[in-house]
């Protein structure tokens, strides 16, 4: 007898929609890939990191509280006009599919190059919606009302080439080639919907290179420390617990491009960036503190009758004390090429999770650009808003409690 997993699942029946049962159809082992589908299918055996996989159904979307992983591209799509809610339907079936195949180490259905599929390395895609896909959709009704553009600060210098956008992939990974294949299979399954308007691409260490470790950005400093620990305190600040079903498990992201005066920082010495940051550069620590998640003292005065920890410093600006009102950062570093005269085209793809941005992102942001001292050597040039939908079972899709 023929089952539903059995059948052959085709480009044109995504696009056309007739295929919405066989999404979730695909199994695969974390040690064994398969290097095409059918009955003439050959096993190939893959290294620890190359075939560790990262499920990609459940209920949440997978690539927010994901462990990172160490290579990063964000792609941001512009809809094309007459991409209404059913084209969106067709779009997201189609992309859903190619991310279910993809991290599980198998081709995306028509794969022009399905040898480079076979790795998955923990790759993530993780959709993201903008105010424009709401709007295309008729559905602005639904749209969480903090999904929509920050308001200006005085230290932004934001480029259109960086900024805003309909629909965000984002896309990680423990090995850059697979990214870089991923990236290039979802733009091509989506130009017949839409263009892409900009593409952020970030590293952080080597998968197993400093396990356990926070991250570091390029000025040295630890960036992520005071994210919400797992468990209760993280859900609450983090995942809409209830509500309708195209709302309950989602999430909200901001994407800020930051880029970083290496030049300039490079002339403080040492005791003035750790009084910048507020911390220790080597460990993490607060400067009132000796290991890294050390609670800070703001109080505490030193022999020079100042706050050991300045009131400018970045942990000053940033701290949060109710878990609940925390950010999960899960920034990734960025390097260009650098111009003529040697000065470095790098910084930080800083991206926060939160439940909802004006009650949690919007007051750290405003104390941040008010008066944090590493605003000199910083400067914010791109910046996007998206609602992180809810994830979906075996045979669905992302998107479908909004759309279907």
């Amino acid at each position: 007898m023929t089952t539903t997993s059995d059948r052959p699942v085709s480009r044109r029946g995504l696009l056309t929609g007739s295929a919405l049962a066989t999404g979730g159809a695909l199994t695969g082992a974390a040690t064994l890939r398969l290097t095409a589908d059918g009955p003439g299918a050959v096993q190939v055996p893959v290294a620890q990191v190359g075939g560790a996989v990262e499920p990609f159904h459940g209920a949440r979307q997978a690539g927010v509280a994901t462990e990172p992983q160490a290579h990063a591209t964000f792609v941001a799509f512009t809809l094309k006009p007459g991409t209404d809610r059913a084209a969106l339907g067709r779009l997201l079936r189609l992309l859903s599919d190619d991310a279910a195949r993809l991290t599980r180490g198998r081709p995306a259905l028509a794969d022009t190059e399905p040898e480079l599929g076979l790795l998955p390395a923990r790759l993530t895609v993780t959709f993201g919606f903008g105010p424009g896909l709401y709007a295309a959709a008729g559905l602005g009704d639904r749209r969480p009302p903090s999904v929509a553009e920050l308001p200006a600060f005085r230290i932004d210098r934001l480029q259109p080439r960086w900024s805003g956008g309909d629909l965000l992939l984002q896309i990680c990974a423990d090995d850059p080639l697979t990214v870089a294949h991923a990236q290039r299979v979802v733009i091509k399954d989506s130009r017949p919907f839409a263009a892409v308007r900009w593409v952020q691409q970030g590293f952080r260490r080597t998968a197993g290179a400093e396990p356990g470790r926070t991250q570091r950005n390029l000025f040295g400093q630890l960036d992520g420390t005071a994210n919400p620990t797992p468990g209760a305190p993280t859900d609450a600040a983090v995942w809409v617990p209830d509500g309708p079903a195209w709302l309950r498990d989602s999430t909200t992201m901001v994407v800020r491009r930051i880029s970083m005066n290496l030049e300039t920082w490079d002339l403080l010495g040492r005791t003035d960036r750790e009084l910048a940051v507020g911390r220790r550069l080597d460990t993490g620590a607060p400067l009132t503190g000796t290991a890294e998640h050390d609670e800070p003292d703001f109080a505490a005065i030193g022999p020079d009758g100042l706050t050991v920890i300045p009131d400018f410093s970045h942990l000053t600006r940033a701290h949060v004390t109710d878990d609940r009102q925390k950010i999960l950062r899960r920034p990734y570093n960025y390097d260009g090429t650098p111009t003529a005269d040697g000065h470095a085209d790098s910084g930080l793809i800083f991206t926060s999770y939160q439940a909802d941005v004006t009650r949690q992102f919007l007051p750290i942001q405003r104390r941040l650009a008010e008066r944090d001292l590493l605003n000199e050597w910083t400067t914010p040039i791109g910046s996007a808003v998206f609602a992180i939908p809810p994830g979906c079972p075996d045979g669905g899709w992302i998107g479908q409690q909004l759309l279907g």
